[in-house]
């Protein structure tokens, strides 16, 4: 039974990320996110400026002569999957809240959406191994279910395999689908498995950044404990030698995700636990939207 104070958080998550859905987002997932394909609706008489290959030859023969043209409906239904990192890093927050809850409340931005437009959403959660998987399926209980999961699931694991969690996928979903990573991205070798899903799959990585892994605080001799292997040590954060060496690492391990998404061709939204994400997620749209006009 989950206890009455995390009912109540999820209740304020719910409200939250719907009121976000029906403001911020009115219309935009729809045309952003694409159906499967065209399915065909009806025949319909030739009118002046129609596409000739349209034209259904048997039924305009049967009408005696008079063209009629076939008419095709985008397959509207689709499925999102979000592969949501649960290691120990995501478990770290020196601002507003921790990185988990911050993804698991975009996990719900996102899935209120889609069952907005009659999609199907699904789950599976990974550290250094899947932690669970919830097929796709529609309707409110379901992704209350998948927000609870989000919030709450207690996993085995404490490191980060996201090529485990992308060859996983790969085995349970077959259809395309519409994929949101959200991570830290505190892993390596998953370039080539991101890339072999991408060209199935529609991939979005969401990334989750703390400010103090950019820039470290001053605040003197400290214990730095790594959340996923244990390991702890410590640093004299007033150092500037060290401070600045801390900045250069950060930096290049960055510049180092970002160069993995445009190598893998997959879009890549970057969110920070100290900054507002739906302006973010918003002008992600946008640009998902411009570029589907081009």
């Amino acid at each position: 039974m989950i206890p009455t104070q995390a009912l109540k958080y999820i209740k304020r998550i719910q409200v939250k990320t719907s009121r976000l859905v029906t403001e911020a987002f009115s219309g935009q997932y729809h045309s952003v996110f694409k159906g499967r394909g065209m399915e065909f609706d009806e025949v319909r008489t030739y009118q002046p400026g129609d596409d000739i290959r349209l034209i259904d030859w048997n039924v305009t023969a049967r009408m005696g002569g008079e063209p009629f043209i076939k008419k095709f409906v985008e397959e509207r239904e689709l499925t999102l999957m979000f592969l949501l990192d649960l290691s120990q890093s995501l478990s770290f927050a020196t601002v507003n809240q921790l990185k988990r809850n911050l993804a698991a409340e975009i996990c719900s931005v996102l899935a209120f959406s889609a069952i907005k437009n009659n999609d199907k959403v699904g789950l599976i959660t990974f550290t250094d191994k899947i932690e669970k998987f919830i097929p796709p399926a529609k309707g409110l209980k379901h992704v209350l279910l998948l927000i609870r999961e989000a919030i709450y699931f207690k996993s085995d694991g404490r490191g980060t395999n996201i090529s485990l969690a992308i060859e996983y996928l790969t085995q349970v979903i077959k259809r395309k689908t519409i994929v949101f990573i959200i991570s830290d991205f505190f892993a390596n070798d998953y370039e080539k498995p991101l890339s072999i899903a991408n060209k199935r799959h529609d991939i979005i990585a969401v990334t989750i950044t703390d400010p103090a892994e950019l820039s470290l605080p001053d605040v003197g001799i400290v214990e730095f404990i790594d959340p996923e292997s244990g390991n702890g040590f410590l640093v004299d954060s007033s150092s500037a030698a060290f401070k600045k060496e801390y900045k250069e690492r950060s930096l290049q391990k960055m510049q180092k995700r970002t160069k993995s998404f445009l190598a893998t061709k997959v879009d890549h939204i970057e969110v920070f636990t100290d900054r507002p994400y739906i302006h973010t997620i918003i002008k992600f749209f946008k640009m998902r939207q411009r570029r589907a006009l081009r």
